[in-house]
Protein backbone atom coordinates (compact mmCIF):
# COMPACT_ATOMS: atom_id res chain seq x y z
CA UNK A 1 0.00 0.00 0.00
CA UNK A 2 1.24 3.50 -0.80
CA UNK A 3 0.89 6.34 1.68
CA UNK A 4 0.73 9.72 0.01
CA UNK A 5 1.56 12.92 1.84
CA UNK A 6 2.42 16.17 0.10
CA UNK A 7 3.56 17.86 3.29
CA UNK A 8 7.34 17.50 3.40
CA UNK A 9 7.48 18.56 7.02
CA UNK A 10 5.05 15.80 8.00
CA UNK A 11 7.24 13.29 6.18
CA UNK A 12 10.08 14.16 8.55
CA UNK A 13 8.00 13.76 11.69
CA UNK A 14 7.90 10.54 13.70
CA UNK A 15 4.07 10.60 13.70
CA UNK A 16 1.78 12.01 11.05
CA UNK A 17 -1.55 10.57 12.27
CA UNK A 18 -3.29 9.90 15.57
CA UNK A 19 -5.92 7.14 15.57
CA UNK A 20 -8.42 7.24 18.45
CA UNK A 21 -10.98 4.84 19.85
CA UNK A 22 -13.96 6.59 21.49
CA UNK A 23 -15.64 4.65 24.31
CA UNK A 24 -13.64 4.50 27.55
CA UNK A 25 -10.80 6.23 25.70
CA UNK A 26 -11.96 9.79 25.07
CA UNK A 27 -13.98 9.64 28.28
CA UNK A 28 -13.27 7.55 31.42
CA UNK A 29 -14.77 4.19 32.27
CA UNK A 30 -15.94 5.78 35.51
CA UNK A 31 -18.59 7.74 33.58
CA UNK A 32 -20.79 4.65 33.77
CA UNK A 33 -21.83 4.77 30.11
CA UNK A 34 -20.19 1.44 29.25
CA UNK A 35 -22.06 -0.23 32.09
CA UNK A 36 -25.32 0.97 30.52
CA UNK A 37 -24.22 -0.39 27.13
CA UNK A 38 -23.59 -3.81 28.67
CA UNK A 39 -26.98 -3.77 30.36
CA UNK A 40 -28.74 -2.89 27.10
CA UNK A 41 -26.93 -5.63 25.16
CA UNK A 42 -28.07 -8.22 27.68
CA UNK A 43 -31.64 -6.92 27.56
CA UNK A 44 -31.59 -7.12 23.76
CA UNK A 45 -30.47 -10.73 23.88
CA UNK A 46 -33.24 -11.61 26.32
CA UNK A 47 -36.06 -9.60 24.76
CA UNK A 48 -35.24 -9.89 21.05
CA UNK A 49 -33.28 -13.14 20.71
CA UNK A 50 -34.96 -15.21 23.39
CA UNK A 51 -31.97 -15.95 25.61
CA UNK A 52 -32.50 -17.16 29.15
CA UNK A 53 -31.60 -14.41 31.58
CA UNK A 54 -29.30 -16.55 33.72
CA UNK A 55 -27.16 -17.50 30.70
CA UNK A 56 -26.70 -14.08 29.11
CA UNK A 57 -23.86 -12.75 31.26
CA UNK A 58 -21.58 -15.74 30.70
CA UNK A 59 -22.37 -15.81 26.99
CA UNK A 60 -21.56 -12.11 26.57
CA UNK A 61 -18.16 -12.64 28.16
CA UNK A 62 -17.40 -15.59 25.88
CA UNK A 63 -18.51 -13.78 22.73
CA UNK A 64 -16.54 -10.66 23.59
CA UNK A 65 -13.37 -12.65 24.26
CA UNK A 66 -13.64 -14.61 21.02
CA UNK A 67 -15.09 -12.05 18.62
CA UNK A 68 -14.27 -8.57 19.89
CA UNK A 69 -17.89 -7.48 20.25
CA UNK A 70 -21.03 -9.28 21.39
CA UNK A 71 -22.75 -8.38 18.12
CA UNK A 72 -19.96 -9.95 16.06
CA UNK A 73 -20.14 -13.06 18.22
CA UNK A 74 -23.91 -13.39 17.97
CA UNK A 75 -23.71 -13.21 14.19
CA UNK A 76 -20.91 -15.79 14.16
CA UNK A 77 -22.83 -18.38 16.15
CA UNK A 78 -25.89 -18.12 13.94
CA UNK A 79 -28.21 -15.33 15.11
CA UNK A 80 -29.81 -13.14 12.47
CA UNK A 81 -30.91 -9.59 13.31
CA UNK A 82 -30.98 -6.11 11.87
CA UNK A 83 -27.85 -4.13 12.66
CA UNK A 84 -29.69 -0.83 12.94
CA UNK A 85 -32.25 -2.35 15.29
CA UNK A 86 -29.48 -3.71 17.49
CA UNK A 87 -27.69 -0.36 17.66
CA UNK A 88 -30.94 1.50 18.26
CA UNK A 89 -31.75 -0.78 21.21
CA UNK A 90 -28.23 -0.79 22.67
CA UNK A 91 -27.16 2.81 22.07
CA UNK A 92 -30.41 4.61 21.36
CA UNK A 93 -31.55 4.38 24.99
CA UNK A 94 -28.28 5.43 26.61
CA UNK A 95 -28.20 8.26 29.19
CA UNK A 96 -25.73 10.42 27.27
CA UNK A 97 -26.18 13.03 29.97
CA UNK A 98 -23.57 11.01 31.90
CA UNK A 99 -21.00 12.61 29.61
CA UNK A 100 -19.99 16.24 30.11
CA UNK A 101 -18.15 18.67 27.83
CA UNK A 102 -14.37 18.27 28.15
CA UNK A 103 -12.75 21.62 27.24
CA UNK A 104 -9.35 20.41 28.48
CA UNK A 105 -9.30 17.51 26.02
CA UNK A 106 -10.74 19.72 23.29
CA UNK A 107 -7.89 22.22 23.69
CA UNK A 108 -5.32 19.42 23.71
CA UNK A 109 -6.67 17.89 20.51
CA UNK A 110 -6.99 21.20 18.69
CA UNK A 111 -3.44 22.14 19.66
CA UNK A 112 -2.03 18.95 18.14
CA UNK A 113 -0.49 19.75 14.73
CA UNK A 114 -1.19 16.21 13.46
CA UNK A 115 -4.20 14.73 11.63
CA UNK A 116 -6.61 12.89 13.92
CA UNK A 117 -8.96 10.04 12.97
CA UNK A 118 -11.60 8.12 14.94
CA UNK A 119 -11.69 4.30 14.71
CA UNK A 120 -14.59 2.82 16.69
CA UNK A 121 -16.61 -0.40 16.61
CA UNK A 122 -19.70 1.64 17.50
CA UNK A 123 -22.31 2.87 15.04
CA UNK A 124 -22.24 6.34 13.52
CA UNK A 125 -25.07 7.80 15.64
CA UNK A 126 -23.45 6.73 18.88
CA UNK A 127 -20.06 8.08 17.83
CA UNK A 128 -21.58 11.43 16.87
CA UNK A 129 -23.58 11.73 20.08
CA UNK A 130 -20.58 10.98 22.28
CA UNK A 131 -18.32 13.43 20.45
CA UNK A 132 -21.00 16.13 20.64
CA UNK A 133 -21.55 15.57 24.36
CA UNK A 134 -17.79 15.86 24.94
CA UNK A 135 -17.55 18.96 22.73
CA UNK A 136 -15.12 17.21 20.38
CA UNK A 137 -17.25 17.00 17.23
CA UNK A 138 -14.88 19.18 15.17
CA UNK A 139 -11.58 17.80 16.48
CA UNK A 140 -11.19 14.91 14.03
CA UNK A 141 -10.61 14.62 10.31
CA UNK A 142 -13.05 11.73 9.95
CA UNK A 143 -14.93 9.01 11.84
CA UNK A 144 -14.45 5.38 10.83
CA UNK A 145 -17.24 3.43 12.50
CA UNK A 146 -19.36 0.28 12.21
CA UNK A 147 -21.14 1.42 9.04
CA UNK A 148 -17.86 2.38 7.39
CA UNK A 149 -16.50 -1.16 7.67
CA UNK A 150 -19.84 -2.99 7.37
CA UNK A 151 -21.82 -1.20 4.63
CA UNK A 152 -25.22 -2.66 3.77
CA UNK A 153 -28.10 -1.54 1.57
CA UNK A 154 -30.49 -0.93 4.44
CA UNK A 155 -28.70 -1.70 7.69
CA UNK A 156 -29.63 -5.36 7.55
CA UNK A 157 -27.52 -8.42 8.11
CA UNK A 158 -26.85 -9.14 4.46
CA UNK A 159 -28.53 -8.36 1.17
CA UNK A 160 -28.85 -12.00 0.08
CA UNK A 161 -29.04 -13.79 3.42
CA UNK A 162 -32.16 -15.30 4.95
CA UNK A 163 -32.82 -17.46 7.96
CA UNK A 164 -32.84 -20.72 6.01
CA UNK A 165 -29.24 -20.09 4.97
CA UNK A 166 -27.97 -19.71 8.52
CA UNK A 167 -26.00 -22.48 10.13
CA UNK A 168 -27.20 -24.28 13.21
CA UNK A 169 -26.71 -22.24 16.39
CA UNK A 170 -23.20 -22.88 17.71
CA UNK A 171 -22.94 -23.58 21.47
CA UNK A 172 -20.21 -21.12 22.37
CA UNK A 173 -20.54 -21.66 26.12
CA UNK A 174 -19.98 -25.38 25.71
CA UNK A 175 -16.97 -24.65 23.54
CA UNK A 176 -15.55 -22.24 26.14
CA UNK A 177 -15.87 -24.88 28.87
CA UNK A 178 -14.32 -27.60 26.72
CA UNK A 179 -12.20 -26.05 23.96
CA UNK A 180 -11.73 -28.45 21.10
CA UNK A 181 -8.57 -27.87 19.06
CA UNK A 182 -10.05 -29.85 16.18
CA UNK A 183 -13.23 -27.76 16.07
CA UNK A 184 -13.08 -24.63 13.94
CA UNK A 185 -14.90 -21.67 15.47
CA UNK A 186 -17.52 -20.14 13.17
CA UNK A 187 -16.42 -16.90 11.56
CA UNK A 188 -18.30 -13.65 11.94
CA UNK A 189 -19.40 -11.55 8.97
CA UNK A 190 -18.86 -8.42 11.10
CA UNK A 191 -15.64 -6.51 10.51
CA UNK A 192 -14.43 -4.97 13.76
CA UNK A 193 -11.52 -4.57 16.15
CA UNK A 194 -9.49 -6.50 17.24
CA UNK A 195 -9.19 -8.33 13.92
CA UNK A 196 -6.52 -7.45 11.38
CA UNK A 197 -8.97 -7.01 8.51
CA UNK A 198 -10.55 -4.02 10.23
CA UNK A 199 -7.17 -2.32 10.64
CA UNK A 200 -6.24 -3.03 7.02
CA UNK A 201 -9.44 -1.37 5.84
CA UNK A 202 -8.92 1.65 8.10
CA UNK A 203 -5.40 2.15 6.76
CA UNK A 204 -6.71 2.09 3.20
CA UNK A 205 -9.81 4.22 3.79
CA UNK A 206 -7.96 6.98 5.66
CA UNK A 207 -4.63 6.66 3.81
CA UNK A 208 -2.83 5.86 7.07
CA UNK A 209 0.78 4.77 7.30
CA UNK A 210 0.71 2.58 10.44
CA UNK A 211 4.43 3.04 11.03
CA UNK A 212 3.87 6.78 11.53
CA UNK A 213 0.62 6.52 13.47
CA UNK A 214 -0.17 6.49 17.20
CA UNK A 215 -3.19 4.35 18.13
CA UNK A 216 -5.10 5.19 21.35
CA UNK A 217 -7.46 2.54 22.79
CA UNK A 218 -8.64 1.23 26.15
CA UNK A 219 -8.49 -2.42 25.00
CA UNK A 220 -5.09 -4.09 25.24
CA UNK A 221 -6.24 -6.73 22.77
CA UNK A 222 -7.03 -4.07 20.17
CA UNK A 223 -3.67 -2.47 20.84
CA UNK A 224 -1.81 -5.75 20.46
CA UNK A 225 -3.37 -6.30 17.04
CA UNK A 226 -2.53 -2.72 16.13
CA UNK A 227 1.06 -3.27 17.21
CA UNK A 228 1.30 -6.34 14.96
CA UNK A 229 -0.02 -4.21 12.11
CA UNK A 230 2.77 -1.68 12.59
CA UNK A 231 1.05 0.95 14.75
CA UNK A 232 2.59 2.68 17.74
CA UNK A 233 0.23 2.01 20.64
CA UNK A 234 -1.12 3.95 23.63
CA UNK A 235 -3.15 2.18 26.32
CA UNK A 236 -5.63 4.64 27.82
CA UNK A 237 -7.13 4.12 31.27
CA UNK A 238 -4.16 2.60 33.05
CA UNK A 239 -0.62 3.71 33.94
CA UNK A 240 0.69 0.17 33.43
CA UNK A 241 2.40 -1.13 30.32
CA UNK A 242 1.78 -4.54 28.75
CA UNK A 243 3.01 -6.55 25.80
CA UNK A 244 2.18 -4.70 22.60
CA UNK A 245 1.84 -1.35 24.41
CA UNK A 246 4.33 1.46 23.78
CA UNK A 247 2.79 4.06 26.10
CA UNK A 248 0.23 3.95 28.93
CA UNK A 249 -1.95 6.86 30.07
CA UNK A 250 -4.09 6.77 33.18
CA UNK A 251 -6.22 9.41 31.46
CA UNK A 252 -6.35 10.81 27.94
CA UNK A 253 -5.68 14.15 29.64
CA UNK A 254 -2.11 12.96 30.31
CA UNK A 255 -1.28 12.90 26.62
CA UNK A 256 0.91 16.01 26.64
CA UNK A 257 2.95 14.91 29.63
CA UNK A 258 3.50 11.43 28.22
CA UNK A 259 4.00 12.40 24.57
CA UNK A 260 5.44 15.94 24.41
CA UNK A 261 7.07 15.10 21.07
CA UNK A 262 3.65 15.36 19.42
CA UNK A 263 3.87 19.13 19.88
CA UNK A 264 7.61 19.55 19.41
CA UNK A 265 7.67 19.65 15.62
CA UNK A 266 5.14 22.47 15.58
CA UNK A 267 6.91 24.34 18.36
CA UNK A 268 10.26 24.07 16.55
CA UNK A 269 8.76 25.47 13.35
CA UNK A 270 7.25 28.36 15.31
CA UNK A 271 10.50 29.08 17.15
CA UNK A 272 12.21 30.25 13.95
CA UNK A 273 9.51 32.82 13.28
CA UNK A 274 9.62 36.15 15.10
CA UNK A 275 7.24 39.04 14.43
CA UNK A 276 6.18 37.45 11.18
CA UNK A 277 9.77 37.15 9.86
CA UNK A 278 11.99 34.11 9.67
CA UNK A 279 14.77 34.37 12.21
CA UNK A 280 18.34 33.61 11.23
CA UNK A 281 19.82 30.84 13.37
CA UNK A 282 22.68 32.03 15.60
CA UNK A 283 25.88 30.09 15.18
CA UNK A 284 27.56 28.86 18.33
Amino acid sequence: MEYNNDDNQALNQKYDCLLFDIDDTLYPLSSGLSLEVTKNIREYMIQKLGFEEDKVSELCISLYKLYGTTMAGLRAIGYNFDYDEFHSFVHGRLPYSLLKPDPVLRNLLLSLPIRKVIFTNADRNHASKVLNRLGLEDCFERIICFETLNPTDKGTVSVNENMSELREIFDINEYSLRPNADLELPRTPVICKPFEQSFEQVFEIANINPHKTLFFDDSVRNLQTGKKMGLHTVWVGTPHRAEGVDFALESIHNIREALPELWEADEKSESVVYSGQVATPVEA
